[in-house]
């Protein structure tokens, strides 16, 4: 088979093309090509795999060409992030919704031509959801929990979950929406999205570098360790329309947890002086995004195939460690352990 990840040169796409690869099938077909598009190349371990094959640029400057191709399946990663949507309005719209509706457009001509209906799952986010005066704000929210999204970023991936339910309604393709819980701890360096710090404040102290918190301690929110989440993406795509039963969108399985509870397993992981490195300087901008967000979340109808979160905030920060042990800059990335 044939896939394409969008977004396959980022931290989540590049980990789900690894799995994949090293699964070798999906849904129990072989998987004989792995395309990868993003503004950025890929990791050179993924290039040397003589199964992918890598496309630089943005989404919009390539659904032409993916118009022209017979793909069995689709992950559609690449978007921009919260925080940028919101200090960039036409930026959010270009990359989130115009790519989408420009990617889904490309399937659909190619659909009516070969009569092949790809399957198609999108990363959807818990930012669907937010408070809204005309209902009480469960702050914990459901897979029936009404979606009302307070941000550029939570309104643009509702739109795409609405317009991949008529597609797959219309026969275009077999589309399914999976809502992401906020995934830490993310490598790197932070990016623009407003959820960074919750990455952040576990990642630089391990790395022996001082980390700044924008929100108090007691902020609480659903978090999803990254094969975790890869799992559920590839879970969710295996699913039949049967096991979906009804609506495509569905919330994945996330750990609740507050920035407190956070700070403590990384003491009960690191030890006192790393959990040091941790000082509180509130960010308003940050605060606001966050406040509009979701304590926690549920995600009953994931947990039906099979999906089920950590029990425990150290179990995700020991994840993290593990794989920087695995990989070539341990010394750098955990320097606060040493």
């Amino acid at each position: 088979m044939k896939l394409l990840i969008t977004g396959g040169g980022g931290f989540v796409g590049a980990r789900l093309a690894r799995t994949l690869l090293a699964r070798g099938q999906l849904d129990g077909k072989k998987i004989e090509r792995l395309v990868l598009t993003d503004i950025a190349p890929p990791p050179a371990d993924l290039l040397a795999d003589a199964r992918v094959e890598a496309r630089t640029g943005t989404l919009l400057s390539q659904t032409e060409a993916i118009g022209k191709e017979d793909f069995d399946g689709v992950f559609h990663l690449a978007s921009a992030v919260s925080g940028e949507c919101e200090l960039d309005f036409e930026l959010g719209l270009r990359s989130n919704l115009d790519s989408t509706r420009a990617l889904l457009d490309a399937l659909r001509a190619r659909t009516a031509a070969t009569a092949k209906v790809p399957r198609f799952v999108f990363s959807s986010s818990v930012a669907v959801f937010g408070p809204d005066p005309s209902f009480a704000w469960p702050g914990t929210v459901a897979d029936d929990t009404l979606p009302a999204p307070q941000t550029s970023y939570g309104t643009h991936k509702l739109m795409c979950e609405y317009l991949i339910a008529d597609y797959t309604r219309k026969g275009y393709l077999d589309g399914r929406s999976a809502r992401l819980m906020t995934v830490t701890v993310r490598p790197g360096k932070p990016n623009g999205a407003a959820s960074s710090f919750f990455s952040g404040i576990i990642r630089e102290p391990l790395a022996g570098v001082e980390s700044v918190c924008p929100v108090d301690p007691e902020v609480s929110h659903p978090m999803s360790s990254p094969s975790q989440t890869v799992n559920g993406l590839i879970t969710v795509y295996e699913a039949t329309r049967e096991q979906l039963n009804g609506r495509l969108a569905l919330n994945l399985p996330g750990l609740n947890v507050r920035v407190a509870d956070m700070l403590a397993a990384l003491e009960e992981v690191a030890g006192p002086k790393v959990r040091a490195l941790v000082r509180f300087e509130r960010d308003e901008r940050i605060a606001a995004i966050v406040a509009n967000w979701p304590s926690g979340g549920t995600a009953k109808r994931a947990e039906k195939l099979g999906l089920k979160p950590y029990s425990q905030f150290a179990e995700i920060i020991r994840e993290y460690i593990a794989d920087c042990q695995a990989g070539p800059n341990a010394a750098e990335t955990l320097k606060g352990m040493q």
